[in-house]
């Protein structure tokens, strides 16, 4: 049983994960459903799915809402709100935390959920200020007018994504576009008759005009494109939103059909009308796999994706293994161990597969932003623990691995509340060939920063706070980090030197001194540092982790820190919010250098009151 029992645990972990691929079926509305229609918006395909779970992170930090009492789905709050928006403005989604923010608006500073309906009456100031802090360049702006901006956005994105089915303040939309039909023919005879200065049907064009008025408005506002090409080779850029589908049909005298399809989908679930819901969007959606097969399938393999949610489910199995391996520090039983190595594996396969299909989502290598930087740096750092954890057997492969993995699955959710993940490319990057070489290159050296750098910790921590930092397991640790260092090296030089080579033929110069060359070159220099401090004698064991360390906060600069400085040609992952973060980090990893340099006599795992020789302090040499 012991030897079966770390494989029934990684097979539960991988059960758990492929759940979310089961389809479920609909009890009522198939929101699912819908959810898995395709949209242009970004420059790209999605479903609508994506864009209910991109914009209610944005807008309150959850993928969820609150309705009476339970858990509301992303979906089913984004289909709320472009058909039921009088009842949607009654929840609570925008999160607002800035209390100088909240006396602006005159909402109680006990709530930090509130909603449009109690936002709306004080519009009127908020926008004044979001304008006059749209002018301020987001580096120089306070924490008050971040929080104006913030609410400002999101209440603009809200307004947008109301208008995206019907134009607002508009009950019935399908009687609308009814009487807009019965309106194209006597309204255009009317406007090429007024255009010629013959006399026209003064009613039928205003009817005609008032229509175009809420369609222009509609056409205006809309956030996401649902309509597909009116051509069945149109191109992705050809995707309308509803208002300018209307705008330009009076050339055809006819409502676009999606356009229809989608009215009748939002007047029978305003009406609760399940079953006329389902049966448009089954007909709907037969339609368009016919018409357009290769955005319908790109729709509901996103969405998938999206309820699969591997991801977290992997960051949740990192913290069991990390678990496993500190009961396993405690007891020195191998079958925790063992244990503990299965179940990261599983993690890890989770967090590989979740990677894969996101590249192939996207048509992309796995590192086109922050956010999938991260996402990158936690997979390989977990590989090479998972390497460590094979040579040497002690459990601490697997504690820097989930540590690491865990961490850099939490960084990229927190990332994720800028918006969509799966962005377009920006033109500095929009190079495959330099994507897969260069990028994934200098992140493989980032992972192994930090996993040396994690090394360091473990090694400093069990040193200095417990006697179990033993001579064998000390050298053990002084020799992966060495070894790590050395792959560092490797990958950093390489991924720079690929770097200033795609720079030439991009900007027409090898080197500029951009903040984000000048990073990366931080990391090879400091990697070269340790090595030649090493091979010289001038640190030993201890010096080496220090500087390790020390690795740690020139990598987390290179990686987030340049980009916060707003400069340069790789100011393009700009966030400012991680400031304070990204300062605790390198502050915490200061204290425990400070900690590291204590005298040998003050290590419980140093102390002369262990056994060791005359003259020589217990464990490895320092």
């Amino acid at each position: 049983m012991k030897r079966v029992l770390p494989w029934i645990l990684a097979a539960l972990c991988l059960l758990w994960g492929a759940g979310g691929l089961v389809p479920r079926k609909p009890a009522g509305f198939d929101i699912d459903g819908f959810g898995r229609l395709p949209v242009l918006l970004n420059g790209r395909i999605q479903p609508f799915d994506s864009v209910a779970r991109n914009s209610l992170l944005e807008i309150r930090t959850r993928q969820s809402a609150r309705a009476d009492g339970r858990k509301m789905p992303a979906m089913e709050w984004l289909l709320e709100l472009m058909a039921q928006p009088d009842q949607a403005d009654e929840r609570k989604v925008f999160r607002v935390d800035n209390r100088e923010v909240l006396g602006l608006m005159s909402l109680s500073e006990e709530e930090h959920y509130f909603s449009f309906a109690d936002i709306r009456p004080h519009q009127a100031e908020l926008s004044r200020e979001g304008d006059r802090v749209q002018k301020i360049e987001a580096a120089q702006r306070t924490a008050f007018e971040r929080g104006v901006m913030k609410l400002y956005s999101s209440m603009w994105l809200y307004q947008r994504l109301k208008a995206t089915l019907q134009p607002p303040d508009v009950t019935d939309f399908s009687a609308e576009l009814e009487d807009y039909a019965a309106s194209i023919d006597a309204g255009v005879k009317a406007v090429r008759a007024r255009e010629t200065g013959e006399s026209f049907d003064n009613q039928a064009f205003n009817r005609l005009l008032g229509h175009l008025s809420s369609f222009d408005q509609m056409s205006r506002m809309a956030y996401v494109r649902p309509i597909p090409p009116a051509a069945e080779d149109g191109a992705a850029e050809d995707w309308n939103n509803v208002g300018a589908a209307l705008m330009t049909s009076m050339q055809g005298g006819a409502v676009p059909d999606p356009v229809l399809q989608y009215a009748r989908m939002a007047a029978a679930y305003a009406a609760g009308d399940s079953a006329a819901f389902n049966a448009t969007l089954d007909s709907y959606s037969q339609w368009l796999q016919a018409r357009d097969p290769r955005a319908s399938n790109k729709g509901r393999a996103e969405s998938a994706f999206n309820h699969a949610q591997l991801f977290y489910k992997a960051t949740v199995i990192y913290v069991a293994a990390l678990l496993g391996a500190l009961a396993f520090w405690f007891w020195w039983n191998e079958g925790l161990r063992r244990c503990a190595v299965w179940i990261l594996a599983a993690a890890w396969v989770l967090h590989t597969v979740a990677l894969v299909w996101r590249m192939v989502l996207e048509g992309r290598p796995p590192v086109t932003n922050l956010y999938s930087s991260a996402i990158f740096i936690g997979w390989g750092a977990v590989l090479l623990g998972l390497i460590l954890e094979r040579i040497y057997r002690d459990g601490i492969g697997i504690v820097v691995a989930s540590l690491i993995g865990f961490s850099t699955l939490i960084i990229a959710h927190n990332l994720a509340i800028g918006g969509d993940t799966m962005e377009m490319m920006r033109a500095v990057l929009d190079t495959n060939f330099w994507l897969a070489t260069h990028v994934v290159t200098i992140t493989l050296g980032y992972s192994s920063m930090f996993v040396a750098g994690a090394l360091a910790l473990i090694y400093v921590l069990r040193g200095v706070f417990t006697a179990s930092l033993k001579k064998s397991t000390a050298e053990g640790l002084a020799r992966m980090v060495y070894g790590i260092v050395c792959f560092a090296t490797l990958f950093s030089f390489v991924g720079t030197v690929l770097g200033g080579i795609w720079a030439d033929q991009s900007w027409g110069r090898f080197w500029g001194w951009d903040p984000k060359e000048n990073g990366a070159l931080l990391i090879v220099l400091w990697c070269a540092t340790i090595l030649h401090a090493r091979w010289g004698g001038l640190i030993k064991a201890r010096g080496l982790m220090n500087m390790a360390i020390v690795g740690n906060i020139i990598t987390s600069f290179s990686w987030f820190g340049v980009n916060m400085l707003g400069i340069g040609l790789h100011s393009y992952g700009f966030m400012d919010s991680a400031f304070r973060w990204l300062s605790l980090f390198i502050a915490s990893q200061l204290a425990i250098i400070g900690i590291g340099l204590l005298p040998l006599r003050m290590w419980k795992s140093f102390s002369s009151s262990q056994s060791a020789p005359a003259g020589k302090p217990a464990g490895a040499t320092p």
